[in-house]
C-alpha cells in the first residue's frame, strides 16, 4: 500500500484552529504496514468522553466551533481524522478504500485510544462509521447524537441528490474539497475557511479518500456492506441508551433520516430531539455551538 502523508506546512495558520494533533498508529489491513491516524483534543483528560467524528470531504476542522464549547462544559472533546482526511495517513488508490476497511481503521484507532463512557457525535460519514463502532462495542458508548447522517442498507432509494453528488464526485476531473464544504453550507464561507478544508489536500493523489467515499455507500441490497449495516440496526433496535437526533432544517441528502432513528432506536424514546435551524448539511461549520451546547445539555441531563 502505498501512503500519501500531508506535509506538516500545510496546516500552519489555520484560522481557529490551534490544537495539536496526536497521533495513533494502526493495522492498516494489508499485513504487517500501519498507517498514522490523527485526532485532536480539548477539555480536561479526565472529563467524560466526547466523540466527534466528521464525515465526507472534511476533516476534524469541522468541529472547531464546538470543541471550546465542550471543555468549557468540563468534557474531554476528541475529534479523529478519518483514514484519507486531515493529517491523517492517505493510502494512494481509491481501490484501497472500502467501508469495512474505514470501520476496521477506526475500531482499531478507538481500542488503541481506549475510550470509554463516550458521547458519540457524527454527520455525514461520520455515522455511518462511528454507528458501526457504537454496535461493535456498545459497552465503550454511552449516549449517541447523530446529526445529518444515516445508516443505509441499500433497502430504499438514496434520493436524487446524493446520486447527483456521487456522479460529480466521480466525474469532476479535480475534486474541489473546500469548494464542496462551502456548497453543503446555506451560506458561503470565508475564503480563509474554505482553505483551510483544501489544507489536507495539495494534489490530487491526496484525495483518493474522499473520491472513494461516494461509491462506498451501499445503495443496493447486495452491497458487501448492505449485510453488516443490517446486522448494526439490528443492535441499534435493542440500544436502550439515550440517542438524540439533531439534524439541520436544510440538508437535502439526509432529510427525513431522523424520524427513521427516532422511531427505531428504543433509546431514542421521549428524548429532546432538536432541528438545528439555518444550517445546511455541515451544520458543525454553520450553527456549531448551537449543536455542542445540544451535546451539553444531553450529558447533564442524562
Amino acid at each position: 500500500m502505498d501512503v500519501y502523508r500531508t506535509p506538516d506546512s500545510c496546516f500552519d495558520g489555520l484560522a481557529d484552529f490551534a490544537w495539536e494533533p496526536v497521533f495513533t498508529e494502526v493495522p492498516a489491513g494489508d499485513g504487517n504496514q500501519t498507517l498514522r491516524v490523527a485526532h485532536v483534543e480539548a477539555g480536561p483528560p479526565a472529563g467524560p468522553a466526547v466523540l466527534c467524528m466528521h464525515g465526507e470531504p472534511s476533516w476534524s476542522y469541522l468541529y472547531r466551533h464546538m470543541l471550546p464549547v465542550l471543555a468549557d462544559a468540563g468534557l474531554r472533546a476528541i475529534a479523529p481524522d478519518l483514514v484519507g482526511f486531515g493529517r491523517s495517513d492517505k493510502p494512494v488508490g481509491t481501490g484501497e478504500y472500502t467501508y469495512a476497511r474505514h470501520v476496521d481503521w477506526m475500531l482499531a484507532w478507538l481500542r488503541a485510544v481506549d475510550l470509554t463512557g463516550v458521547t458519540l457525535v457524527c454527520q455525514d460519514w461520520g455515522g455511518l462509521i462511528g454507528l458501526r463502532l457504537v454496535t461493535a462495542e456498545p459497552q465503550r458508548f454511552a449516549r449517541v447524537v447523530v446529526a445529518n447522517t444515516f445508516l443505509p442498507t441499500g433497502d430504499r432509494h438514496p434520493g436524487d441528490a446524493f446520486l447527483t453528488w456521487r456522479k460529480f464526485s466521480q466525474e469532476v476531473p479535480e475534486l474541489p474539497v473546500g469548494a464542496i464544504v462551502n456548497m453543503g453550507c446555506v451560506t458561503d464561507l470565508p475564503a480563509a475557511t474554505i482553505a483551510a478544508y483544501d489544507a489536507p489536500f495539495p494534489e490530487e493523489a491526496a484525495k483518493d479518500g474522499a473520491r472513494a467515499f461516494p461509491l462506498l455507500v451501499p445503495i443496493s441490497p447486495d452491497d458487501p456492506e448492505a449485510g453488516p449495516n443490517r446486522a448494526a440496526w439490528e443492535v441499534l433496535r435493542r440500544w436502550d441508551k439515550p440517542f438524540l437526533t439533531a439534524f439541520s432544517d436544510s440538508d437535502p441528502i439526509t432529510r427525513g433520516g431522523d424520524a427513521v432513528f427516532q422511531t427505531e432506536v428504543p433509546g431514542a424514546a421521549g428524548m429532546a430531539h432538536t432541528t438545528i435551524t439555518g444550517a445546511g448539511h455541515f451544520l458543525q461549520e454553520e450553527r456549531g455551538p448551537e449543536l455542542a451546547r445540544v451535546v451539553v445539555d444531553l450529558i447533564r441531563a442524562t
